[in-house]
Order: structure tokens, then sequence, then C-alpha cells
């Protein structure tokens, strides 16, 4: 039996293979992370006891193709994602990203021995990977970054190909104080015909335990607790000169990561909604008020029914989304249109469904007010409501206002 909040029997658009897979996540969430996601979230605990077992299950880079990943559709992923998120948006945070950022830079710019390297032992989970990009004061404009990467030819007996030398900052970095590499991304000055030089940012795979690299978590956080969020120093980091991501230099390298990651944030709030709104459900059947459950009451039927709705209308979102992902279809406006109705709406039946919950909804003993409370992360990383609705302005208008 589907949700309640179903209202058009979305289901039925769904195929065998696609409900396969979210009801072999679904069951995966209610085993291993229900029964104990309060405890995670009150000690601000991320269980490194589960990334093996997102490997078994072939969540990690699951849309990729090749190299020990799973290549399955985009539908599929959001899916997957939408029933982690269900549990917890830190949980999901990780495999958000390991796959869309960490793997799939590798996999969209790395070269074949990168790819071979790393991609199957990050599908397992064996190695673990970041993505650093955000800095202290750069984060909505990534081009203002000041991280710099220069390289040092080698030796002239030809023993050393060179090593690139990264001087930087990067902040809100999710997993970097256990991962095993670092995509950071840096300027490099780098020749111009004509004479002359220009900045061009460039991807690296860093390795973590590199001298100078120091990643120390962000505490305390009111948000995301069950995930690792950091802050990276990067104090003249010596990386070998395969060390660079060789393809599609410049902002749109990182920018198609982050699309990746966008993507499965509007499945996966709808998770965390309807989560909420389902707990709101059942608690309002349950809770007795002046002889009647709550949830025979006008005012409370008012704020279910707009929960389903706008649950109902996110899911048609995502599910078309995903649909011309797969069709190879998909523009960089859609997911902003996607991202920014999906994680809006989320936000505010959490928050709406707490209020059905009472005083007992601010507890860890009911999810809503811990989904809100993750949401305002997610509804600021992979592109704040501002700058989404700017993409989308651009996108109506012709006009940029950006700047």
């Amino acid at each position: 039996m589907g949700s309640p909040a179903d209202l058009l029997d979305i289901d039925s658009e769904l195929s065998d293979a696609e409900l396969a897979t979210r009801e072999k996540v679904r069951e995966f969430v209610d085993r291993r992370i229900r029964p104990n996601i309060a405890r995670w979230f009150a000690d601000a605990h991320f269980p490194r006891e589960l990334v093996p077992e997102f490997g078994e299950l072939g969540l990690l880079g699951m849309h990729l193709d090749g190299y020990g990943c799973a290549g399955r559709s985009a539908v599929e992923y959001g899916l997957a994602v939408q029933e982690l998120e269900a549990g917890d948006s830190g949980i999901r945070t990780f495999v958000s990203v390991q796959g869309s950022l960490a793997m799939s830079a590798i996999h969209k710019h790395g070269s074949e021995e990168q790819k071979q390297r790393w991609l199957p032992r990050m599908a397992t989970g064996e190695a673990v990977g970041c993505f650093g990009l955000t800095e202290p004061g750069a984060g909505s404009d990534p081009a203002s970054m000041t991280t710099r990467a220069r390289f040092e030819p080698g030796s002239e007996s030809g023993d050393s190909g060179g090593e690139w030398v990264l001087d930087g900052a990067k902040r809100w970095i999710g997993m970097a104080s256990f991962a095993d590499i670092a995509i950071i991304w840096a300027k490099v000055a780098e020749p111009q015909e004509g004479g002359g030089e220009r900045d061009r940012v460039r991807g690296f795979i860093v390795p973590t335990s590199a001298l100078g690299f120091t990643a120390v978590p962000i505490e305390p956080k009111l948000s995301m607790r069950a995930s690792v969020q950091c802050d990276i120093t990067l104090d003249g980091v010596r990386v070998p000169a395969d060390a660079l991501l060789p393809e599609h230099p410049g902002l749109a390298g990182p920018f198609a990561c982050l699309d990746e990651a966008r993507y499965g944030i509007v499945w996966g709030t709808v998770g965390a909604a309807r989560d909420a709104f389902e707990a709101a459900l059942s608690y309002a059947k349950e809770r007795e008020q002046f002889g009647t459950p709550i949830a025979g009451f006008q005012l409370t039927q008012a704020k279910l029914v707009d929960m389903a709705l706008e649950i109902t209308k996110a899911q048609l979102m995502a599910l078309r989304l995903g649909r011309l992902k797969d069709a190879g279809r998909l523009e960089g406006h859609m997911i902003s249109a996607g991202k920014l109705n999906n994680a809006r709406i989320a936000i505010t039946i959490c928050r709406e469904a707490r209020t059905v919950l009472g005083g007992n909804g601010i507890t860890l003993d009911h999810s809503p007010m811990r989904h809100a409370s993750n949401l305002e992360s997610v509804r600021t990383y992979e592109g704040t409501d501002e700058v989404h609705t700017l993409v989308l302005g651009r996108h109506i208008t012709g006009l940029a206002a950006f700047r």
C-alpha cells in the first residue's frame, strides 16, 4: 500500500525494477536507521559502520556506469535517496557526497587511471571521498574562491614529473575528517594565447593524509547532526602531477557535479516531507482531545490535506525530472526549479507536521522537528533559494541578476 500522501497513485507510474529498488532501500532504512537515528542525532554521531553496507546495497555511485558502479537509472537513484532521507538528511548526505560529488567528479573529469584506481574502491565504501569547493568567503559565488594551486616542475634528471602545491581553505565540506581523498577545486594561473596568464578553476585528487592537509569538524551544529561537515586547511599541500583532473577545466567541472547532487536533493526532500507527514498523521489518529482523535478536527485535517497535496506535487516534479534525466533531456534550470520548490515545501511541511504533534513534537521521539532542522541545511547547500530563484529568473527573462 502506498503512502496516504500519494493522492494521484504516482506509484503506478513506477516500473517493477524501480519499485524493487525503493523497497530494498526502505527496508534498510527501517532496519538500520530508524531505530538508531534519534540517538545518532542527539549525540552528533555519523555511523561510519553503515558505509560498507551502503556499498553492499549498490548505493555509492549507483547512477554511474562501469568501474564497479551499479549503473542504475536516474529514477532508481532518486527513489533510493528519497528513502534514505526519509530516515535522515544527514545519512542521505553521505551517499550524495560520495557518489554525486566525489565519485562523479572522477567519473566525469578524471583520467582512465584515476577512474580505475579510485572508483571501484569508492563504490564498495572501502575508500571515502569528499568534495572541497565551498570556502569561508565563497559560498554562492565559487568564482571568488581564493584557494590556489601552482605547479613546480620536476628535476632535470627526469625522475620526477613535478608536483602541484595547494594553499587555501574550504568550509562545510562533508566527511572531510574521515575521508581518504578530497576533490579540491583551486585556481591555477594558465598561459593565454598572445601572452599573459588567466586564472582557471581546476580539480585535484588530494589524499587527506598529505602533509599540510587538515580537516576539523564544525561543532556544535543545530542541523545535520548525524553527519559531519568540516573546515579544511591546505597549507602547502603537495600532490603529484597526475593528481590533476584533466577533463573539463573551469567552473563547468564542479558545477556538473553539483547538478548531480541537486538532482538527488529534489528527491530526498520529498522523503523527509513524507516521513514528517506520516508521523503527524499517525499521531493525529491516536491522540485524543475533547473526546475524539485530533485527526477528526477540521483544522487538523486541513493541515494534513495541505501537506499531502504539496508532497504529491513535489513527487510529480521529482519523477518528471528523473524521466528527463534518463532521456538525456534534463537542463540546469529544471534542476533549479526542483531544488527550489521541493526543499522549500519540505521544510514547510515538516514545521507544520510538528504543530500537529504539539509539545511532544519538540522531542526526538518524533521525526518532524529533526527533519525541519536538517532541511535548514539542505535548503542552503547546493544553491540557496535566492541563487536558484535568480537562475530561474535568468532563464525566464534572459537577463542575469547575479551582478
